[in-house]
């Protein structure tokens, strides 16, 4: 069974080996650099709206984002 999910980590790792900040991502996908951050560090769960596109674009949860 692999997984579909990555940590904040394997993101972050990701990030790096493309040469990306987390704000350069962020801006490049129209979201707010603080709300990113603030999923990364679990602060903010991925539940709902901006949080929920960002969790799965980032790979952090498997969902659909409309």
């Amino acid at each position: 069974m692999s997984r579909l999910t990555k940590t904040p980590d394997e993101v972050r790792a990701d990030l790096d080996r493309r040469g990306k900040s987390v704000r350069e991502w962020a801006r490049e996908h129209g979201f707010s650099d603080r709300i990113v951050y603030e999923v990364l560090r679990g602060r903010l769960k991925g539940r709902r709206g901006q949080t929920h596109k960002v969790a799965v674009l980032l790979g952090l949860k498997d969902g659909v984002v409309e």
